[in-house]
């Protein structure tokens, strides 16, 4: 079976790291299900064949040292079907010319809200997936994001078309996946005693309108809700902050209250190095953003269950009710100061019993094979389209 992903800037993402693994853990559990897999992306207008042929040729070795045997068909720089403008001829062997993806490929899973339907169509199957929860629908529901038609629904949030959702459904059927985590690639990891709680995380953000409410969605908003967590426990917390273009840093008000920062791109300059900090780790500790509060989604971040899944216990803000996720085992949802300082303190306490049972909930609800099989069933049960030709 070949399925085809639409990621989001992962083939010109020069550092790849953490923004990598959002994606890598699906294409590799997908594999693991005996699948080929495809990534479709969409080419650079500006880049000439020799630089293109040299950026596939690194990429493609850089996704082969994870494990990853896939392929890269291209998407024109103009967004459109048909030719990139490249001879096919020169490029790697592991590229697929865009019209032998849609020819080949059993199932199109695509991240990218705004492909063009002509793209979308072109397969025999496609699903849209999902992974911002609440805000995908909000941003449907306002007209800001208007997503092709696709043959099926899924999404990363377990509230998104259940009848207690704070958002609507834009009148579209979602079939829960919870974010899916390689479990091969982030085996059980035990960092020294004294190693931080850590997190890597982007400062600054947007604001969101929600119920007609201008909503701060930075994280850094939340953090420093949290500001003076380090005089309240004996945990080392570590921040890995990701700035932006900003010249504006806190890092030295941060360090003021006791907690380490350094910047994001020290330890996310591969694949490698993000999951080398996050199993280095005494385990996670990570606000949400405001929306995730507002939207009461049980968000779930790919990040923390990375952390999860390596045996590190996970200290993160509570996001909503959920069916599954616990509060204090494990993984640990606060839902002020008081409480973080208390879970870590819990955590600490009886630290090889909640690293036990962190990685035991990433076992049951996130294994890539078992969250990726039903998935696979789902969408394979739905009838093939009649494929657009393409010129």
């Amino acid at each position: 079976m070949k399925v085809c992903l639409a990621p989001t800037h992962l083939l010109w993402n020069a550092r790849l790291g953490g923004h990598a693994w959002v994606f890598l853990n699906w294409a590799l559990g997908l594999q693991a299900l005996g699948c080929e897999v495809i990534l479709l992306e969409k080419a650079r207008r500006e880049m000439e064949p020799a630089t293109l042929h040299e950026h596939l040729e690194l990429f493609g070795t850089r996704i082969r040292d994870l494990g990853l045997d896939a392929r890269i068909a291209l998407i024109p720089a103009d967004g459109r079907s048909g030719r990139t403008g490249t001879d096919a001829d020169a490029l790697p062997p592991h590229c697929v010319a865009l019209e032998a993806a849609f020819e080949d490929t059993d199932l199109f899973l695509n991240f990218r809200y705004a492909l063009p339907g002509e793209i979308i169509h072109g397969f025999r199957r496609s699903a849209l997936i999902d992974i911002d929860p609440g805000l995908l629908q909000i941003w449907i529901h306002g007209g800001h994001v208007a997503p092709a038609n696709h043959d099926i629904y899924f999404s990363i949030g377990e509230t998104v078309g259940r009848p207690w959702a704070s958002f609507p459904d834009c009148g579209i059927q979602w079939h829960h996946v919870p974010p899916p985590v390689y479990l091969p690639a982030w085996p059980v990891t035990r960092a020294p005693d004294a190693a931080p709680f850590t997190t890597v995380t982007n400062w600054w953000g947007e604001f969101e309108v929600i119920d007609g409410k201008m909503i701060n969605n930075e994280k850094r908003t939340t953090f420093l809700e949290v500001l003076d967590l380090p005089s309240h426990t004996r945990a080392r917390l570590e921040l890995a902050i990701f700035h932006g273009t900003s010249k504006f840093s806190d890092v030295p008000m941060l360090e003021e209250y006791g907690w380490r920062a350094r910047p994001a791109y020290e330890v996310t300059s591969s694949p490698e190095d993000y999951r080398n900090y996050i199993q280095g780790s005494r385990g996670e500790f990570s606000c949400a953003k405001k929306s995730c509060m507002h939207l009461a989604n049980a968000w779930m971040s790919d990040r923390t269950i990375c952390y999860l899944a390596s045996g590190k216990p996970a200290i993160v803000q509570h996001t909503g009710i959920s069916r599954f996720l616990p509060d204090a085992e494990g993984l640990f949802r606060f839902h002020d100061l008081q409480e973080a300082a208390r879970y870590l303190e819990a955590a600490e306490a009886d630290y090889d019993h909640h690293a036990r049972q962190a990685r035991a909930l990433v076992e049951t609800h996130f294994d890539a094979v078992k969250v990726l099989e039903p998935l696979m069933s789902k969408a394979m049960a739905l009838k093939p389209r009649r494929r657009a030709r393409h010129g």
